[in-house]
Order: structure tokens, then sequence, then C-alpha cells
């Protein structure tokens, strides 16, 4: 039998397809970006479409760098930027409007109009969730509101909602001949519809939000066989599905309660393995699935979620033209000692764990006429550090357990300058594993094991291997005052939307 394994790992900003052998070593890739569309301030977009063209592109890419053909693999495993919402047609196949991405904050007003009196955390206790702009139920009430015909035609059976993994799902195993309308629980726990225990859709959510649930997927384990691929990769297992976080959990091996890492890419996401119990956060931390394997019980995780880390670069390339690739903001970073007394606030969409202010805006504190752009550059880089110091901090408080290190992956994790200071801020060891594509990894460890390429769980073990080890070299006193100037800055970013 084959050992090789896919994993498409169709990310915010680009889709990547990955082999893996047995021993999880890499052995062909290709990545394929695709458009950010922003129609207004605080919208953000995909085209669905482009996004399943990219994805079919870069599996067979991979496919022939390695001279390989799709008979060759094992099967393929799924993992995806989550809360993005897609509503289709079941009928003509195609999206009755763009994908709404998990950054978009559009929905700001139906968020405040279902909390009513009841407040943020009305659903809470059910879903882990507070009600926020970044969940994809909202962006589901807003096409249904807002798009002409959505809602009768959701209504009739017509249409169909799934976040990206469904959306590759159904297209991957016939599209409108019979293709499967499956999710895995850790997307459908990002919906604010899935109840954690019974692990099903919520039918008093669903009335509360006005969503038919006809429309929304079959909810599955994250691995076990959802369905053959049809098309140019007839055959293929579809066998593993995760939302990008929890797949990088599953490719850090965090598998004991109390194990953490934190994934620095578009975004930035902490997640602790919480166990077999749903942990409530008393301090703005979301609770939600880390993933189930086939039959076995489900693994929950606390997580704290930074929208605004790696897109900050990008903006700062894209935007302000301050570089040419993403890579040179290191190399800015560098030319000077410090951050010159400035702090960036990136409250782009509103602050994320653990303030959930939707109404908060970006801002730059402590301009002077010293700063240059390399100082821009610097405090871009330590803005996710702090941003990640906050959330380890609220992780702790609500759980009583203070990390020894912290395991850290993603497209950041290659910057020395950001690994250095996040290890200096947060007063502990950050630990680089040797294949950093963790996301990836942990679905292919998810499709590998459904299909039986491995064993269990032990056996990935073997496969975690050590990297590079930032250790801490800031005085005490030095980094109490950075931390200080921080949350001082992230109180002026508050309230700007009225």
């Amino acid at each position: 039998m084959t050992k090789i394994i896919a994993a498409l790992d169709q990310g915010t900003t680009s889709t990547r397809c990955i082999l893996f052998n047995q021993s999880g070593e890499i052995i062909s890739s290709c990545q394929k970006e695709h458009r950010q569309i922003f129609p207004q301030p605080g919208w953000v977009e995909h085209d669905p479409v482009e996004i399943w063209e990219n994805s079919i592109y870069v599996i067979k890419e991979a496919l022939n760098n390695a001279k390989l053909d799709h008979t060759d693999l094992a099967g393929l495993g799924i993992t995806n930027q989550r809360e993005t919402t897609v509503i289709w047609s079941k009928i003509t196949g195609q999206p009755v409007y763009n994908a709404i991405v998990w950054q978009d904050a559009r929905t700001d007003q139906i968020c405040s109009k279902l909390a009513g009196e009841k407040g943020q955390d009305r659903f809470r206790s059910k879903v882990g969730l507070p009600l926020a702009t970044y969940f994809s139920g909202p962006k589901i009430v807003w096409i249904l509101e807002n798009v002409e015909g959505a809602r009768e035609k959701a209504l009739n059976g017509e249409l169909l909602f799934g976040t990206i993994d469904s959306w590759l799902v159904w297209n991957l195993t016939g599209a409108v001949e019979n293709g499967r309308h499956v999710t895995d629980v850790t997307n459908a726990s990002r919906t604010m519809f899935m109840n954690l225990r019974t692990l099903k859709w919520d039918k008093d959510i669903l009335k509360i939000f006005d969503i038919p649930e006809a429309i929304l997927p079959e909810i599955r384990s994250s691995s076990e066989i959802y369905g053959e691929a049809r098309g140019s990769l007839s055959g293929l297992p579809i066998a593993g599905i995760l939302g990008d976080q929890h797949a990088a959990l599953f490719g850090q091996t965090c598998f004991d309660p109390g194990q953490a890492k934190n994934t620095y890419g578009t975004g930035c996401f902490l997640l602790l393995n919480s166990g077999e119990e749903p942990t409530r956060s008393e301090h703005g931390l979301l609770t939600t699935l880390g993933y189930k394997i086939g039959d076995a019980k489900p693994v929950y995780a606390l997580e704290g979620s930074v929208a605004i880390t790696g897109a900050l670069v990008q903006w700062l390339r894209d935007n302000l033209e301050m570089i040419q690739e993403s890579a040179e903001v290191e190399e800015l970073a560098n030319q000077v000692e410090d951050n010159g007394g400035i702090y960036f606030v990136p409250a782009f969409s509103g602050l994320y764990a653990p303030y959930w202010q939707s109404n908060a805006r970006g801002v730059i504190a402590g301009l002077t006429r010293f700063i240059t752009k390399a100082h821009i550059a610097r405090a871009v880089l330590e803005a996710t550090a702090f941003q990640t110091k906050e959330v380890l901090e609220a992780m702790e408080k609500d759980t009583g357990i203070k990390l020894a290190s912290l395991k850290v992956d993603g497209g950041m994790v290659n910057n020395e300058l950001l690994m250095q200071f996040q290890a200096d801020i947060l007063n502990v060891p950050v630990i680089r594993p040797t294949i950093t594509e963790t996301t990836a990894l942990g679905a292919a460890y998810a499709a590998g094991l459904a299909v039986g390429v491995w064993k269990d769980q032990e056996d990935l073990r073997d496969y975690w291997q050590e990297d590079k080890v930032w250790t801490p070299a800031m005085e005490e006193i030095e980094r109490d005052r950075q931390y200080k100037g921080w949350k001082k800055a992230v109180k002026r970013s508050f309230d700007w939307v009225d």
C-alpha cells in the first residue's frame, strides 16, 4: 500500500498542497495565492471559485513536482481557514455571494441585535463562543438578509452553507452530481451553532438566528473517510478535515492536556489542549473542539485568537509599500535597537481575544519626529508578540497552568527577531519544530490515521523534532516597562467606531 498522504492547506491568503511520506517528511509542495477583496472598509471577501480552482491546481502541481499520480496517494487531508463562510446553490454549484472572510467586520450590528439585553455571552454556555463578527453564524445571516432571493432559496432547500472545507469536499466528491455535504467538529464549532457537548447543531440557537437547518452540512469526526474524489482525482479518499488551528495543534502532537502551540500566520492562534471536557473561559478565550479522531472521544481546547499578525506585515508591504517582500521586514526592523517608544495596535477589524472589542480600530501610539520606518517595522513585529502575551496570560488564569515553554509554527517563525522578542516578552523558551508546516502536517496525520498509514497517535509523537529554541534574555524591569506601554496603547484603540 502507498504511504504518501496529501494535505490541502487552504489558508486566508493562499492555498498549498504538501505531500508527506510515512515519516512525516515533506516530499513535494505547491502554493498559489488568491485575491483579497475589500469592497468597503472592514469588509473582506474571497472568490470561492478561485479557491476551488487553485486547490485543484496545487494538488496536481505537487504531484507533478514529485513525478507522482493521484493513484499514488493513500488519502487527502484538508485543513482550512475556519469561519470564512460560503453559501452556494446545490442546483448550479455556484456561490450566491463571495466568501465572507473570518476577518470581516460587517456583521457588527447583527451581533449587537442578537446579543440584545442578554449580552455578548448569550450562547457561550452551549457553544463556547461570544457573539462576534469573527464567527460564521452572523455571516450566514448577513448573506440571507442581503443577497436577493437567498432566504427564499434557502427555505426551499436549494442552498448549502459551508466553511471552506465543506465547499472543497462537496466539489471534490461530485458537486451537483451528489457531492458530499459534510464538515468536521472543529469547523462546526466555529459557526456558533454546534453544541459542544452533543456535537450536533443546536436547534434552539438556529431558531434564534433564523437559519434553516437544511443548509448546514453533516457534522463528522476529524479523521474518517468522507467519500472519494471524482473527476481528475477519481478514487482518492478524502479522509481528514481539521480547521487550520486545530490541525496545527494536532500536527504539533499536543495530545496531552496542558500542551499548547501558537501559530503565526495571517492572524495568531494560541491553542491549549484542555482534555475531554470543555473548559469555560472567564478571561476572554474561546472554548472549542481540539479534534476528534474517528470514534474516539472528542478533545477540547482553549483558544486565544488574534486577528492581525502576519497580515500587518502584508499591510506594510502592500498598502504603505515600505517593503517589497514580507521577509524584508526583519532586516528593516533590525536597523534600530528598539521601537523608539511607539506601539502599533493592529485592530483593523476590531480586537479579538482577550478583549472582543469589535468597535476598536488600529492605532500607532507614541509617535515623535524621532521615529523612522525601521521603528514602525519593529513595532509591527512586536505587536504580534505582545498580543500573544495577552492571550497566554488569559490562558494561565483560566487553567492555573503556567506554560514552561511554547511550541510555535507558521510562516512567521523564521523571523529571528520576532521569535527572540517573543521569548523575551513571555519569559519562557520558544521552540520551533523541524517541520514548521504543522497545519498541513496535522491534516495529513488525520487522513493517514483514517486510511491506515499510521496506526495510532503514539506513532506520531516520534516524528516531532525540535529545530531551534529561543531563550529569554530581557531584564524583568524592561519587560514590564514595554508591556505596560503596550497595554496603554491598546486602550487608545477602544471605542473608535460609534
